[in-house]
C-alpha cells in the first residue's frame, strides 16, 4: 500500500506554480520515503471560470520502493529516483503535517483568489471524480463525501483547491504523456527568460516524440511560459526517456532543478461527445455548416453548425483562414469549449469531412437576338434581355467552380494557441482516430 498525495491551487497569476511545490515535496518526502512512479501533473476542466492558468493539480505516491529505480529529476543537486512499484503502509497523519508546512510556505496567500488545498490518502479517490473534474464542475461537498475515511484533507482560504487535489489522485491513465519541467534559480524569478530559439527548433526536429515546443507559423518559442512563475521551460512528449536528452539540447539559461511528470496533457480527456452546448465543458460533434463564416470586430470568425455558433477567436491566428474557407453545406467535425456569454463553441480543432462545390458566376447569358447580356431577375429566377425581353434559365449563365483552398482532414491552431489538454494532430495517429481510446460516459 502506498500513500497518495494531491495538491492544488497554490499559485496565482502573479507567480508561483503548483509543480514547483511538487519539487519541494519530492525533496523533503524522499528523505524518509521512496517515490513510487512519476509525479503526476493532472490538468482538470480548462473551462472553469476561477482557474488560475492551466488548472493543473499534482499527485505524488510514496512508500517503500520495489523494482529498479530510475532517475526522474534533480533538486538541489540531488538525484531524484522513482520506483515502478511500492508497498508499506504509511499513516496519512505522519505525512500531513510535513505536507502542510510546504503548502503554507509556498502558497500565494496574498492573492485572495488562491485557495490552496491538499489531500493525503491511503488509497486514491474514485476514478469518477477525475472524469467529472476534467469535464464538468465538481463541488467540494461531493469530493469530501467520496473520500470520507481515506485520509487527511486540508484547505485554506476557502479551500477550493481540495477539489483539484483529490481529483488528481483519482486519475487512472488510459492515455498518458510526459513533461520534463525545468525551474529557474530563485533570483531569476520574474525576469526575462534567456533561451535560444534556434536550439528549441533543433531539439524539436531531433526528438519527434515531443510536441508543442515551437510555433513555426509565428516563429515563437512555446515551451517557455510568459508568466513570472518559477518554470524555465517544459518539454512534453510521448516517450519519457527522450525528455532528459531533449532538455540537454536547449541552450541559454540553465535550469536550477528539473523533474519529469506523468500527465494527461495532449489527451483530449476533457472532450465529451455531445451536440448539447452546455456551458463550461468541451464538446465534440459533427454536422453541416449552416451559416457561412463571418468575421467579427476584433478578428474573430464565427460560423454555425446544426444551429450552434462556433467561433475561432483572434488568438488562433492562421487557423482562422481555414475557418473562413468553409461554406454552407460542408460537413465538419467540431471540437471546442462552450462559452456561456456569448453562447458559442470556442474552436479547438476542426475536421473537414466533405466539401460542397462552390461556383462563381463570371458572365450572364448573351441574348442571341440582340447580342446584349441579359440581366438577373432574382435569385434562382433566371435572366431576361432588357432589349427584346427574352427569358433565359439560370443554367445559361457562365460559371466556374472555384478552388476551396482546404481539404478533407483535421486542422488545428498554431502551437502557441493550443490548450494543455487538447490533443495535437501529431498525436492523432490512425489508432487514435479509430477511437480505440475510451470515451467514458
Amino acid at each position: 500500500m502506498v500513500l497518495w498525495i494531491g495538491v492544488d491551487d497554490t499559485d496565482s497569476l502573479s507567480g508561483m506554480c503548483t509543480t514547483f511545490l511538487a519539487t519541494e515535496l519530492v525533496r523533503d518526502l524522499t528523505r524518509d520515503h521512496d517515490l513510487i512512479g512519476y509525479p503526476r501533473l493532472v490538468r482538470l476542466n480548462p473551462n472553469i471560470p476561477w482557474k488560475t492558468r492551466g488548472n493543473g493539480a499534482i499527485c505524488l505516491r510514496i512508500g517503500r520502493g520495489r523494482g529498479a529505480p530510475q532517475l526522474i529529476g534533480q533538486v538541489d543537486g540531488r538525484s531524484i529516483m522513482a520506483y515502478p512499484r511500492g508497498h508499506r503502509h504509511v499513516d496519512p497523519d505522519d505525512v500531513a503535517d510535513q505536507v502542510a508546512v510546504l503548502v503554507e510556505r509556498w502558497s500565494c496567500f496574498d492573492d485572495e483568489g488562491t485557495q490552496p488545498g491538499f489531500a493525503v490518502l491511503r488509497q486514491p479517490a474514485p476514478e469518477g471524480l477525475y472524469w467529472k473534474g476534467v469535464r464538468e464542475i465538481l463541488s467540494k461537498e461531493r469530493v469530501l463525501s467520496a473520500i470520507d475515511g481515506r485520509g487527511v484533507v486540508r484547505g485554506y482560504q476557502g479551500g477550493r483547491g481540495v477539489i483539484g487535489a483529490v481529483a488528481a489522485t483519482a486519475w487512472r491513465p488510459r492515455q498518458r504523456t510526459y513533461e520534463v519541467l525545468t525551474y529557474r534559480s530563485r533570483g531569476r524569478w520574474g525576469t526575462v527568460r534567456e533561451l535560444d530559439p534556434l536550439s528549441v527548433v533543433e531539439m524539436d526536429e531531433a526528438f519527434p516524440s515531443t510536441f508543442n515546443n515551437y510555433d513555426y507559423d509565428n516563429r515563437r518559442v512555446v515551451l517557455a511560459p510568459r508568466t513570472p512563475c518559477p518554470v524555465l521551460y517544459g518539454i512534453r512528449g510521448d516517450v519519457a526517456r527522450d525528455l532528459r536528452p531533449a532538455m540537454d539540447r536547449i541552450r541559454g539559461e540553465r535550469p536550477d532543478r528539473w523533474l519529469i511528470f506523468e500527465t494527461n496533457q495532449g489527451t483530449d480527456n476533457h472532450v465529451v461527445r455531445s451536440s448539447s452546448p452546455k456551458p463550461f465543458r468541451t464538446i465534440r460533434f459533427r454536422g453541416p455548416v449552416a451559416r457561412a463564416p463571418q468575421t467579427l470586430p476584433g478578428g474573430h470568425v464565427v460560423f454555425a453548425v446544426r444551429g450552434i455558433d462556433v467561433t475561432a477567436y483572434e488568438p488562433s491566428k492562421q487557423f482562422r483562414s481555414i475557418v473562413r474557407a468553409l461554406a454552407p453545406g460542408d460537413r465538419v467535425e467540431v471540437v471546442g469549449a462552450v462559452r456561456d456569454v456569448p453562447r458559442t463553441v470556442n474552436l479547438e480543432k476542426l475536421r473537414v469531412e466533405s466539401l460542397v462545390d462552390v461556383v462563381r458566376r463570371i458572365e450572364n447569358p448573351v441574348c442571341p437576338t440582340c447580342g446584349k447580356h441579359a440581366k438577373s431577375v432574382g435569385k434562382g429566377s433566371g435572366y431576361r434581355c432588357r432589349v427584346c425581353h427574352r427569358h433565359f434559365g439560370h443554367a445559361t449563365a457562365r460559371e466556374i467552380t472555384i478552388a476551396r483552398g482546404i481539404g478533407t482532414r483535421w486542422y488545428e491552431p498554431p502551437a502557441s494557441s493550443r490548450r494543455h489538454l487538447s490533443m495535437p494532430l501529431k498525436r492523432m495517429t490512425e489508432t487514435l482516430q479509430a477511437e480505440r481510446v475510451s470515451w467514458p460516459a
